[in-house]
């Protein structure tokens, strides 16, 4: 089966941007790397604490039920504690500004970036806008209110 595709607009606010374009790193990578566009040739970050990271792009997706996620890359994050902040960004489908990533440290050391470095992935996902329906009960299922560890450790 293909995989399903959407045109991505994408306008470059900066001009090291049209020459550092978001990318894919393997021809199965499910997101496109997003870069950071910094004025300095690097940008450290304390631990604990948060910083806001421009990408110098914005976007435009051709298809109205489909969003833009932004998630950690995984080595960033497992590596060097370089998380997205609030753990996925999402970006509306008539969202036109800059895409602008909030990185949290969440290790014990500062970890620093550099222009133009790969810091976060951009993925496309279809969405699903519901339609709120106020009941008095909810269905009954196996599983019924049971949250956090109710089904035990093994």
């Amino acid at each position: 089966m293909p995989a399903a595709t959407s045109i991505l607009r994408i306008k470059f606010l900066r001009d090291e941007s049209r020459d550092n374009p978001p990318t894919v790193a393997t021809p199965g990578s499910a997101g496109l790397d997003l870069r950071a566009a910094i004025d300095t040739d690097r940008l450290t970050v304390a631990p604990g604490d948060r910083v806001a990271v421009p990408t110098g792009i914005a976007i435009e997706i051709d298809a109205p039920d489909v969003a833009g996620f932004v998630y950690s890359r995984s080595g960033l994050g497992a590596k060097h504690g370089l998380t997205v902040a609030q753990g996925v960004g999402v970006i509306d489908p008539d969202y036109r500004g800059e895409i602008t990533v909030w990185l949290l440290n969440t290790s014990k050391e500062p970890v620093t970036i550099a222009r133009h470095e790969r810091i976060a992935q951009l993925v496309l996902a279809p969405i699903v806008r519901p339609v709120i329906t106020p009941v008095e009960e909810l269905g009954d299922t196996s599983r019924g209110s049971g949250g956090f560890g109710h089904t035990g450790k093994a």
